[in-house]
């Protein structure tokens, strides 16, 4: 039996709360943090460090190693009901469940933390209350917007696009917003929106319409910040270029969120975009629909060589020999497609 089916839904008790960052290029990602996107930033040791956006003690926890990708997202759940319950639809379908120690809910500044597996071989992990820093802010941006829509969101891109839409479903009971066709260097793309509470989108799924490739490296394409006002996106857009970091996408607003936004590349490859004003959902009224292209105007390529469009194939190529990881026996449980 499905447990979905016997219990509420959790849909909008689920936040985007934090990312888990592996990396090894700790003094380019300090000044990326704090120098060009402008957050607060926290040195815990020689191997951990973390950034701020707002009240909570951490929302981007960094640690040495050599992935140099995303390896776990944090949940906030707003309620022990809630939680118990997303906890015991996963342990009925087979998956572990990990318990996380105090060290490591400390570190990530949540209490009663669990972790299971994720599409991608990225963890997912659960906590309920976020620890509230004793610090004041320390960061050149003005502001960011979390609170109930939660810290803007990720997307990925995948070769079993449906098996991963059903394991949001399964997991978090998510919605799908919306739909975006695009082609990109004659390669067609359809995008899946998925929101967990009322921002536009928490998780997006990229994938090549036909064939079973995919043309990322890393685990993630991209995350999203949104930057309290227009002036933060665009001196932070400013500050980027003027620090060197290579820019992906230059200013443009997006079809569907209307979000206006820029995509920098990061010290580890993938993509970061700082956004603001994108639509907030009305559940009494919103319809899936789909979009022809990403973009009303800009987003367009900035410094883009044959080199890294050849990379991009590479990777692409290099894809078909790998199995991609979607958690089966949480993946099923996907709405029809549109």
């Amino acid at each position: 039996m499905n447990p979905q089916t016997t219990a509420p839904s959790v849909f909008g008790a689920v936040h985007l709360g934090y990312f888990v960052i592996e990396t090894n290029r700790f003094a380019d990602w300090r000044r990326f943090g704090t120098d060009a996107i402008g957050m607060h930033h926290d040195d815990l040791s020689s191997d951990l460090m973390r950034f701020r956006l707002d009240d909570q003690e951490c929302r981007f926890l960094l640690r040495k190693g050599p992935a140099e990708d995303v390896v776990a997202l944090g949940w906030h759940i707003d309620d022990h009901a809630s939680f118990e319950q997303i906890e015991a639809r996963i342990r009925a379908h087979g998956v572990p469940v990990t318990r996380g120690s105090q060290e490591e809910a400390a570190l990530r500044g949540v209490e009663r933390l669990l972790r299971f597996p994720g599409p991608k071989g990225i963890t997912q992990e659960i906590y309920t209350t976020p620890v509230q820093a004793d610090q004041p802010l320390r960061m050149l941006a003005s502001g960011f917007v979390t609170g109930d829509s939660g810290m803007g969101h990720v997307a990925l891109t995948s070769t079993k696009p449906a098996q991963i839409r059903g394991y949001f479903n399964t997991v978090f009971d998510a919605r799908l917003t919306d739909y975006i066709d695009e082609t990109v260097s004659g390669a067609k793309l359809k995008i899946r929106f998925l929101r967990v509470n009322e921002r536009h989108h928490s998780i997006a799924v990229a994938a090549v319409r036909g064939l079973p490739i995919d043309p990322i490296r890393t685990r993630v394409q991209h995350l999203n910040i949104q930057a309290a006002t227009l002036d933060d996106v665009a001196q932070s857009y400013q500050r980027v270029h003027e620090l060197g970091f290579h820019m992906a996408l230059s200013v443009g607003q997006h079809t569907n969120d209307k979000e206006l936004s820029y995509y920098a590349r990061t010290p580890s490859g993938f993509e970061w975009e700082v956004g603001w004003n994108p639509i907030v959902i009305d559940e009494g009224t919103w319809e899936p629909t789909t979009h022809q292209g990403i973009s009303i105007w800009g987003h367009l390529p900035v410094g883009q060589t044959i080199v890294d469009k050849l990379d991009q194939f590479r990777a692409g190529a290099r894809s078909l020999a790998r199995t991609e990881d979607t958690v089966a026996a949480l993946s099923g449980n996907a709405i029809p497609e549109a």
